[in-house]
């Protein structure tokens, strides 16, 4: 089960100017489709002036992601595809990415816009560098004083985190785990105590 992605470190503008015209690249981590299409609206608001704003979006991972790319006036599959086919070229996920291009009054030819959107977007990526995330999953445990001891030991073990605890007459703690050993560490916390999701 993969239970980890890359995706960017920070949100970044980057700059080009390609035969005079004028390319911004934004981009941003999102972790819903809402979050992304919120981005594209807010880089369109602040470049309503701006000839195009070109955008691509991936979420989540294979076989559950959701992609889009937008070309946003300019010919078809030259800016929302290669915007959207540095995401992919560089193995990341939950990222937006918005190109404002303000035409400086040079045509770049198919080729050229396909160029300059898919390098400006690779170069956005770059800058903004990339991390990997865990996807965790939580689970409580609601346990007995004597039984915490062994319950620590696990959780160290499986390096767990506690995100929450209540100690009154008895323990409640919620627990938190990667994706992958959620299982295998609930059923071995059953035999200390109540388990709920």
């Amino acid at each position: 089960m993969n239970d980890s992605y890359q995706t960017v470190a920070q949100s970044i503008t980057v700059k080009a100017v390609i035969n005079r015209s004028e390319f911004l690249a934004h981009v941003q981590e999102v972790n819903t489709e809402e979050e992304a299409r919120e981005f594209i609206s807010r880089i369109k608001e602040e470049h309503k002036q701006a000839t195009h704003n070109c955008s691509a979006y991936s979420i989540g991972l294979p076989p559950q992601e959701i992609t889009f790319a937008d070309d946003h006036g300019e010919p078809s599959g030259t800016a929302g595809k290669p915007i959207l086919g540095a995401i992919k070229s560089s193995d990341i996920t939950n990222v937006v990415i918005v190109v404002t291009r303000y035409f400086g009054g040079k045509k770049l030819g198919v080729r050229g816009l396909i160029d300059a959107y898919g390098g400006v977007a690779k170069d956005a990526i770059e800058a903004a560098g990339i991390i990997t995330r865990v996807i965790t999953k939580t689970f409580q445990l609601e346990c007995d004083y004597p039984a915490l001891n062994s319950v620590m030991y696990h959780l160290n073990k499986y390096e767990a985190k506690i995100v929450e605890s209540e100690y009154s007459e008895r323990i409640k703690l919620l627990i938190s785990i990667r994706a992958r050993a959620y299982e295998e560490l609930k059923k071995l916390m059953e035999q200390y105590g109540e388990i709920s999701e």
